[in-house]
């Protein structure tokens, strides 16, 4: 329940404390006066967006605090110790704008975010106006309001639990079948690029040897001419190498006859002749197998072509495309097989999605029964509200019929929408069809008051609910606000006396001019404030005697309704 509310420099609002309490609260005013303003500022405890130009002219910042009981809310405390929070009888809210937009928000003084105040303040107040009749309107949303009212939301909770899982599995088989996807492209190239080494063949120090090869084939006359030349002096001529070594053997063998001191082996002579005249007959060899063969010159470029390319490809050098091939083959014989990994997703989905497919059932099955009670219990309310004729109905596009092709969504596999028909002999239509706002309002009370003994929601504030209507109409939306204020809290903002009468506190709201800037004051109205305010409503600017008791009597009729 919200106790107490302090709003500082927020629009025309320069200070402004509001305690309430249980039951209905009344807020009235002129047009104008600011009583929208308040609701803006409760709306930011809600999460809501804040700009800068909220905050009251020549401040800097504007606060906006609210003080909660919550000690019966056990579901509310465990959500804020969940977020790492201190949770008490008490919680204390306050948001803080800033125009630098360094914007604050502090749960029982401890710093949070805009999520966790979303998460909280959604369990602690309802805010009832425009934007909740644009809820309603929404079809998507009618699905949430049958499964509160018919208490499905355990059974929608199991289901969405499965429902999850299979999103999760259907995620890894779909990241399964990308990498084999993946992997197949893979391997193709894989293969495709070892077929290219395969069928080069190339084998270690190929490209140095057919570049030496090569070397020879071009310089063919040159080593042929050196060849010949080197034979020749060594051993092709008279002059030669080996005939002069010869002679001088045969001179030094005259000297050592005469002279045996000469220091000079005769063996070592000979075998110099022995190795010249060996060298001789290799390089007349050498020369006879010289030839340029410009057939194989032009294998070899082709070869060497043919290497250079594959080098350029797999690493800089024939080493490195050898080990690439080596690596390419391990890949190609590895034993991890995307196969079977997906077998194993596709059978673990195929039970999950039995198991979601039996929830979703047992879930529809309770909508059924959900929506033929809210059928009647919301044309019950709709027929005290001033609408006799009128009938509600909850119809399904899609179920889970058994035997029926089921089709899974997040919140199960039904789709329902609203249906009024206004007036007899008009058929039914949905709900954002309806054009009158007091339909609408009526339609809006008549839902809050049933899902009242459901909810969760501890305070519910209704702005513009006396929207469209007037007169008796307006006393029995009175009396049914009074009967939501049984279960919650209730704020309501209005116009009308019908409405105000039945409030069990009263608050004005008026606007002032102050020190030249105009202000927002709020004042919690005794029992003669309250006839001369209901008066003023009854009566407008001029309030006469007649107003006066008109609105004794009303509050008097109220208090006697309240009793009941």
């Amino acid at each position: 329940m919200l106790n107490d509310l302090k709003i500082s420099n927020f629009a025309i609002i320069d200070e402004l404390a509001i305690s309430f309490g249980a039951g209905l609260n009344i807020i009235s005013g002129e047009t104008g006066a600011g009583k929208s303003i308040i609701i803006g500022a409760v709306s930011l405890l809600l999460g809501d967006r804040a700009t800068a130009d909220m905050i009251r002219a020549q401040s800097e910042t504007a606060t906006v605090e609210a003080l909660f009981s919550v000690d019966s809310n056990e579901r509310l405390r465990e959500k804020i110790e969940a977020m790492g929070l201190t949770a008490g009888d008490e919680l204390l809210i306050k948001r803080i704008i800033a125009r630098t937009g360094k914007n604050k928000v502090l749960i029982n003084g401890q710093m949070a975010t805009l999520a966790n105040l979303s998460a909280i303040s959604e369990l602690l107040i309802n805010i009832c106006g425009q934007h909740e009749h644009q809820v309603i309107l929404n079809a998507d949303n009618h699905i949430d309001i049958l499964d509160e009212f018919g208490g499905c939301l355990a059974a929608r909770s199991d289901y969405e639990e499965t429902y999850n899982e299979h999103r999760q599995i259907r995620a890894r088989i779909e990241k399964l079948e990308e990498l084999r996807r993946r992997r197949e492209e893979k391997i193709d190239l894989i293969k495709f690029h070892l077929k290219e080494i395969t069928d080069a063949a190339p084998v270690p120090a190929e490209d140095a040897a057919l570049a030496d090869e090569k070397k020879v084939l071009i310089n063919a006359r040159k080593l042929t001419d050196c060849a010949r030349r080197a034979y020749e002096l060594l051993y092709g001529e008279n002059s030669s190498v080996i005939a002069g070594l010869q002679e001088a053997q045969n001179q030094i063998k005259e000297i050592k006859k005469i002279d045996t001191g000469l220091n000079i082996a005769a063996a070592e002579i000979e075998s110099s002749f022995f190795t010249l005249q060996e060298t001789a007959l290799a390089l007349r060899e050498y020369e006879k197998k010289l030839f340029f063969d410009p057939q194989r010159l032009d294998v070899i470029e082709e070869r060497l072509e043919t290497l250079a390319r594959l080098k350029r490809k797999y690493g800089g050098s024939l080493e490195s495309v050898l080990l690439k091939k080596q690596e390419m083959e391990e890949e190609l014989q590895s034993t991890y097989d995307v196969e079977e990994e997906l077998a194993r997703e596709f059978k673990i989905d195929a039970g999950c999605l039995a198991r979601m497919e039996e929830k979703a059932r047992a879930l529809s099955s309770l909508r059924k029964k959900a929506a033929a009670q809210l059928q009647v219990a919301v044309s019950t309310e709709m027929h005290a509200l001033n609408m006799p004729q009128a009938s509600f109905a909850v119809r399904f596009a899609r179920s889970a019929e058994d035997g029926a092709a089921v089709c899974c969504a997040a919140k199960g596999c039904d789709e329902i929408e609203y249906y009024l028909a206004a007036n007899v002999g008009e058929g039914f239509k949905p709900l954002s069809r309806i054009a009158s706002g007091g339909e609408l309002s009526r339609i809006v009370l008549a839902l809050k008051n049933v899902l009242s003994h459901t909810g969760s929601v501890a305070t519910v504030v209704f702005d513009e609910v006396d929207s469209g209507i007037g007169g008796a109409t307006a006393e029995i939306v009175g009396r049914k606000l009074k009967e939501v204020a049984a279960n919650h809290q209730v704020i309501c903002i209005t116009h009308l006396p019908q409405i105000a009468s039945f409030g069990e506190a009263h608050y004005l709201v008026a606007k002032k001019v102050q020190s030249g800037r105009t202000v927002a004051t709020v004042k919690k109205l005794d029992e003669k404030l309250r006839i001369e305010e209901i008066s003023r409503m009854l009566g407008g600017v001029d309030v006469t005697a007649a107003a006066r008791e008109h609105a004794r009597e009303m509050m008097e009729g109220a208090h006697k309704q309240r009793r009941k």
